[in-house]
């Protein structure tokens, strides 16, 4: 019964860090931009650092179980 809300965390997290990493590689491959207003390569960067974070985080929710 506990492993329930890990379960929910890890697919979450997983879910948003592997689609943040598709996205924001698909930006980056069409040279479009990942944030208006920001350098292109802070912002590259930081959405891939983010990306990787949150599936490290689902990983992570994963192996409590």
């Amino acid at each position: 019964m506990e492993s329930g809300p890990a379960v929910f965390a890890g697919v979450v997290f997983g879910l948003f860090g592997a689609g943040l990493l598709v996205w924001t590689g698909g930006r980056a491959l069409h040279r479009a931009p990942v944030a208006h207003g920001v350098r292109p390569g802070a912002a590259l960067a930081l959405a891939t650092l983010s990306g990787v974070v949150f599936l490290a985080l689902g990983v992570w929710c994963f192996g409590r179980i």
